[in-house]
């Protein structure tokens, strides 16, 4: 009893009629003034005593045990465990410890909500694999290529949700996003992507599909442009502008391509792949934004605008 007591239990012993031989170390909501006669009713109330009765009324017989959860208020839940015990004299007892389970069942509530917040991303998750795949395939000519495109894509989007990850899903800051992509794919020129402007907090859904157009962006950059041939140095812009009254973000990505990709119908041939999809659609699509995609006197730009969402940094 001293152990259980110690460890913030309370403990009650009643006779086989129900009299209170034993009350101690009460929680603070039932604690009340020294009782000539205490009674269940006293002690808890009307409704939680009559939840008592009924539990009681089967302790008959000596290693009998039941319990019983109540909610007090709004947070505070308290478990009562009831056992019948032959006492050398006396005959039966009930023993009632009363354990307070708010925490316990505040932590399990927690897991209950993070699980559905889980489950809610990974179908998100899930969907936008799907459409990835389904556009990849579309525009793909050949088993290898398809593989090697989407790996690719789906590097990508492991990568910036693991940035999400890292923040407790607040999402990923814009010059994350920008500095993982470059290490992946110019790890040795890291350099000749710079950024600059404001490194906003991006949401989930933002940071999965800026990281997916960042991808597009800088692996046509490796592929055709002339990022390592030249030298030339990549200007990606994050800005907050205000948009028909909301707070929205622009970036914009300014790309000087060699000269050869910029005659002789390079620039279309540029165009013609998924990546301009995923640019043009899919990502303005996802984050209700627009962009303008072009490639044209030897430059690429992409712009990109949509509205942030609020308790963006």
């Amino acid at each position: 009893m001293p152990a259980l007591i110690d460890l913030g239990a309370s403990i009650t012993i009643q006779d086989a009629r129900q009299n209170y031989l034993l009350v101690t170390n009460l929680p603070d909501v039932w604690a009340v003034e020294r009782l000539m006669a205490p009674s269940d009713v006293s002690l808890f109330g009307s409704e939680i005593a009559g939840k008592l009765s009924l539990l009681k009324q089967e302790m008959t017989q000596s290693g009998r045990k039941a319990h019983l959860e109540v909610t007090v208020g709004s947070d505070q839940v308290y478990e009562f465990r009831v056992q019948a015990v032959e006492f050398q004299q006396g005959g039966i007892h009930l023993v009632t410890t009363i354990i307070d389970r708010s925490e316990e069942r505040h932590r399990e509530r927690l897991l209950r909500a993070l699980l559905r917040e889980v489950s809610h991303r990974s179908k998100n998750l899930l969907a936008i694999i799907q459409s990835i795949a389904l556009q990849t395939a579309r525009y793909s000519g050949s088993l290898d290529l398809f593989l090697h495109k989407f790996r690719g894509r789906l590097y990508s989007l492991s990568q910036s949700q693991d940035l999400i990850t890292d923040s407790s899903w607040r999402g990923a800051y814009f010059f994350e996003l920008v500095q993982q992509q470059t290490e992946k794919y110019l790890p040795e020129n890291t350099h000749l992507v710079h950024v600059s402007g404001d490194n906003v907090l991006l949401t989930p859904n933002a940071s999965l599909h800026l990281g997916l157009a960042l991808h597009e962006l800088i692996v046509n950059a490796v592929s055709h442009g002339s990022v390592l041939r030249s030298g030339r140095v990549i200007e990606v812009t994050c800005t907050r502008v205000p948009v028909n009254g909301h707070d929205s973000l622009e970036m914009l990505w300014d790309e000087v391509l060699d000269a050869d990709k910029s005659s002789d119908g390079g620039e279309d041939a540029l165009k013609a792949h998924f990546g301009s999809t995923v640019l043009e659609r899919v990502v303005p699509a996802s984050v209700n934004g627009k962009a303008q995609y072009t490639i044209s006197n030897g430059r690429i730009s992409y712009r990109l605008v949509f509205p942030l969402e609020i308790g963006s940094d």
